[in-house]
């Protein structure tokens, strides 16, 4: 039989071990105790998050794709009639048809599966995830660069890295610190349509395409020169700038101006 830190490897779980993060991961993805709230939890492990998630929420659905911990989970909360222990893995979940909210302790190795799901979920409000400190702090350009991915989305889910989290929190201890990654959806998209969203798509991926060599040679695939030059003014963007270094806002204003 696998010893615990055997199982908990493969399955790429580091259970939270400190009760202060816990609360306060707790207090970012539930601010408000008197707003009713549904909540999903993406692995609840031991049950540490699960409990201060509980306090601040309407219901509580607590996934668990580990069969052995499950039982545990269901004992610890058995008087807490708003929380769901819910054995089996969160990503087969169907999202629900009301506003709702997601928050875990993700494994790292399943954190971008679990982040599309989130943002392709409709009703999904908000997510509060613990990942590996170097991907928040990519998705939300904490290293002066921006992905593709958090550009294509920026109009409709603000990015953020809320807090950072020493890796020595949690048992087993894994490799590497985490971050705080909190992706809210907007209530007003800055852009709307289906015509926008499919303009803001083809704008950001041929930019982000590498072909021609930098952003501004990209772009002039599908737009004429004087009208990328016009548009990297108006953005007060450099021509040579690398395309990771364009912040969503100046995306938002080369789209402004070369779909005019």
């Amino acid at each position: 039989m696998a010893r615990p830190t055997q199982r908990a490897r493969t399955l790429s779980q580091n259970f939270l071990a400190d009760r202060a993060t816990a609360e306060h991961v707790a207090r970012l993805a539930a601010p408000d105790r008197r707003r009713p709230h549904l909540l999903l939890e993406v692995g609840a492990g031991n049950g540490a998050l699960t409990e201060p998630l509980a306090r601040r929420s309407r219901e509580l659905h607590a996934y668990e794709i580990d069969p052995r911990l499950v039982p545990g989970l269901r004992t610890r909360f058995a008087d807490t009639p708003h929380v769901h222990v819910v054995a089996g893995d969160f990503l087969a979940a169907r999202p629900p048809r009301t506003p709702f909210s997601v928050a875990g302790n993700v494994p790292f190795s399943r954190t971008a599966d679990i982040v599309d799901w989130c943002l392709t979920a409709p009703r999904l409000t908000d997510a509060t995830l613990l990942t590996q400190l170097e991907y928040a702090r990519k998705r939300t350009g904490d290293y002066g660069r921006w992905t593709l991915l958090t550009v294509l989305t920026w109009p409709y889910h603000d990015w953020r890295l809320v807090g950072r989290v020493g890796r020595h929190r949690f048992r087993p201890a894994p490799r590497v610190d985490a971050g705080i990654l909190r992706i809210q959806r907007r209530p007003a998209p800055l852009l709307t349509g289906a015509a926008a969203r499919r303009t803001w798509a083809d704008l950001v991926e041929l930019g982000f395409s590498g072909v021609g060599g930098s952003l501004h040679a990209s772009l002039r695939r599908a737009h004429p020169r004087r009208r990328v030059d016009a548009a990297f003014r108006a953005a007060r963007l450099d021509p040579g700038v690398l395309v990771g270094e364009v912040a969503p806002e100046r995306w938002l204003r080369l789209h402004e101006e070369l779909t005019a």
